[in-house]
């Protein structure tokens, strides 16, 4: 299979590696409106996970029932299932930073709203999956919301390294919030943990106010917003960037990136490894995610041919680590599958965010969360079928063959389309000749 770019030079210029200027991962925060924005993006991080945390153990404590944490978690996603698309079309009519205010302040009383519930011993299990699917239908409109406005605090060859630094806000939340869960059930209680998270998503309301758009951000006018009739569905599946996007994403995340299910049962099963081990393999996911943040931040333009270029990487790293005799071989494989995964996502979130045009940009997003939404919830039960019917190795091996396929697949298609041969018509005398694809 031939290389698809001619030399390492030409393939850091289509990543935009190449190009002149600052090329720094952290260079969106030169603007003082991102700089308070991605701190109040961490604080907000660090009250939702911790929140999350201290929720997950509510529920036990109200039914000792594991399958009932994970109803709450699945309660919580399907808003975006099936609102995804309406919370999109909100986006896109309302000014954005408007939109934004409104579903943290929306996010914090239904976050009080818990908290006084458990102070005083009101709460039920139905109440609280009532109050976790408001979170989550609310949560279709502020998603697309807070990262559009992210994005236009910075000028668009800045976007990536915006995502890529929102990617490291995320991650350093995640970690610093679940470990602060259970400090903050010993000091303040489970509703003071709740609280905290609805104080936390006031101070992001508080900052919004205050972020000033970047002038190159584009503005929705009305004109374009009425001009263009268009569904986001339709618009999304029209445009074949997008779809190529759907289709990398939907096969990898199925069958290439619940690592957190596959090389658990590889580490605990053929390799014979403990819990320690499987402990080491998810603190180097966590490192690889970071590296690869930092280094998808140096992107500039990044394209669907690169996201599916280190998706089939991926992949083919997956394979090896299927492969691995020994624990040791599996470890060095774990790094540089997590930096192409993270790499991907903030590629791949940049195209959603910068290819349709401006107006359409909220009801894209709307459809990539209910498309997402819908492989991240059939995907853990179909790879569990795959790892009892070929074992973990098998699972790993042939999901990593299966994704190398479809990309391959795709690659070659895109090329027959865009090779198509041109028929030279023959000119009459005294008119030109023409063109026209085969």
């Amino acid at each position: 299979m031939r290389f698809p770019f001619r030399s390492f030079r030409g393939f850091r210029r289509h990543a935009g590696l190449g190009v002149s200027g600052d090329r720094s991962a952290w260079r969106c925060l030169r603007s003082r409106s991102m700089r308070w924005w991605s701190a109040a993006n961490l604080v907000s991080n660090l009250g939702t996970w911790m929140q999350l945390t201290v929720q997950n153990l509510l529920v036990l404590q109200l039914t000792g029932s594991a399958a009932a944490t994970g109803l709450s978690l699945s309660v919580q996603a399907a808003p975006g299932l099936l609102f995804g698309l309406l919370g999109g079309a909100v986006v896109d009519r309302w000014p954005r930073k408007l939109t934004a205010a409104v579903s943290q302040a929306m996010l914090a009383m239904v976050a009080f709203t818990t908290a006084a519930l458990v102070a005083f011993g009101e709460l039920s299990l139905p109440v609280l999956m009532g109050l976790s699917a408001v979170t989550g239908l609310i949560a279709t409109v502020d998603g697309p919301a807070t990262s559009l406005l992210g994005n236009d605090l910075v000028p668009e060859r800045d976007v990536p390294s915006a995502i890529a630094l929102g990617s490291v806000v995320h991650s350093v939340g995640r970690l610093s919030g679940t470990a602060l869960a259970a400090v903050g059930i010993a000091v303040i209680g489970t509703a003071g943990a709740y609280v905290v998270n609805g104080l936390s998503f006031l101070f992001v309301t508080a900052v919004i106010p205050f972020l000033r758009l970047h002038p190159q951000a584009a503005a929705v006018v009305p004109a374009e917003r009425e001009a263009d009739t268009r569904g986001g569905l339709a618009f999304f599946f029209s445009r074949r960037t997008l779809v190529a996007l759907a289709v990398i994403g939907a096969v990898s995340a199925v069958l290439g990136r619940n690592y957190q299910l596959t090389l658990a049962t590889l580490v605990t099963g053929p390799l014979h490894g403990g819990a320690g081990a499987y402990g080491l393999v998810s603190a180097l996911l966590a490192v690889g995610g970071i590296v690869g943040a930092v280094v998808a931040g140096r992107l500039r333009r990044p394209t669907v041919r690169l996201v599916a270029l280190l998706a089939a990487a991926g992949a083919v790293l997956q394979i090896v680590a299927g492969l691995s005799p020994v624990l040791g071989m599996l470890l060095l494989m774990v790094v540089p599958m997590a930096i192409a995964e993270s790499v991907v996502d903030t590629a791949t979130t940049t195209v959603l965010q910068t290819d349709p045009p401006a107006h359409m940009r909220g009801r894209v997003l709307g459809v990539w969360r209910s498309v997402s939404t819908g492989w991240s919830l059939a995907g853990p039960p179909m790879l569990g079928l795959l790892v009892q019917g070929a074992g973990e190795r098998g699972a790993l091996v042939i999901g990593g063959v299966v994704i190398v396929a479809v990309i391959g697949a795709g690659t070659l298609a895109r090329r027959r389309t865009t090779a198509a041969p041109a028929v030279v018509a023959p000119a009459r005398a005294g008119e030109p000749a023409f063109q026209t694809a085969a």
